[in-house]
């Protein structure tokens, strides 16, 4: 398995980053949030699901691997890190979109030493099917880990309103960044930036919401 893995000195966590569907461990967005995170003082170790690291191979673009193949993957990451003495812990995981919901799903089974799980742009529904998203949140209610869900208010896989009165579980909170989008980017008359959003998200992180 290759990892890409940010170990700033004095880090105080270690974050486990899977990628969304579409893209990379080193897209541009998942080297933003990494960059974020590690000035934020957390170890940032990246990885690429199997049919994504074949892409890197082979260059050819193919569908994500079925939902038992990714957890699995992500469950021997999991378990490689975990032996690990040069990183820090706690042990966090998470990932942007699909990987964030890998990461949630993880979470329900996971015994120690997963602390909590962050994701990014969680894809609570396909776009423009919110009548779908009882499938994708159900299991939010059984995790026993804190989850932390930073979500652009105009993201189209699940938008603020779309989520009132949703239930999603004890642990579950969820983060709104205005205006954001599905990758956190918001619109220039918002004001805002993207990177100002995902600056924002790794402090949150780093403020000690897992201790």
């Amino acid at each position: 398995m290759n990892y890409l893995i940010d170990n700033p000195v004095g880090a105080t966590a270690t974050i486990v980053l899977a990628h969304g569907a579409g893209a990379p461990m080193d897209s541009d967005f998942m080297a933003s949030l990494a960059d974020e995170l590690a000035a934020a003082g957390l170890a940032v170790v990246r990885f690429e699901f199997p049919y994504m690291a074949q892409r890197r191979v082979d260059g050819r673009k193919r569908p994500p691997n079925r939902q038992p193949v990714l957890l699995q993957s992500f469950r021997q990451v999991v378990e490689d890190l975990a032996a690990r003495a040069d990183l820090p812990r706690p042990l966090l995981i998470g990932g942007k979109s699909m990987g964030g919901r890998m990461a949630t799903l993880l979470a329900v089974s996971e015994a120690d030493p997963v602390a909590g799980v962050c994701c990014f742009g969680y894809p609570f529904h396909p776009p423009g099917k919110a009548e779908n998203m009882a499938a994708r949140i159900e299991h939010l209610q059984l995790v026993k880990k804190p989850v932390h869900i930073f979500q652009g208010t105009r993201d189209p896989f699940g938008k603020h309103a779309e989520l009132a009165g949703a239930d999603l579980g004890p642990e579950v909170t969820v983060h709104w960044l205005e205006d954001g989008d599905h990758d956190l980017k918001p619109r220039k008359a918002s004001g805002l930036t993207q990177s100002e959003h995902i600056k924002a998200a790794a402090g949150i992180i780093a403020s000690g919401l897992f201790t």
